[in-house]
């Protein structure tokens, strides 16, 4: 019996949603929202879902985007935790 867990794979191209939290701040959607355009110009930004924390500090930004491959996405997660304002990609 193998007992290593594989990580699921990931048919691509796929919808894939993305969230992603940072310190709630000015501009902090509208930077999220320009560098998920940069990586998935396809994606569909009107159907962005942000929300606060509950103390107001901190702000989720949900998109759904189309991946169309791990170098993609790890390039997207690379940028958007270059910013310095972003603290998780969910």
């Amino acid at each position: 019996m193998n007992t290593t867990a594989e990580p699921p794979r990931i048919e691509f191209p796929c919808r894939y949603p993305i969230k992603v939290i940072g310190e709630a701040g000015d501009g902090f959607s509208e930077l999220v929202i320009a560098i998920v355009e940069r990586h998935a110009p396809d994606g569909d930004t009107r159907l962005v879902d942000v929300r606060d924390s509950k103390n107001g500090r901190f702000l989720s930004v949900r998109v759904e985007l189309t991946a169309t491959g791990p170098d993609q996405l790890q390039a997207l997660h690379a940028e958007l935790k270059a910013t310095g304002r972003v603290h998780m990609v969910l």
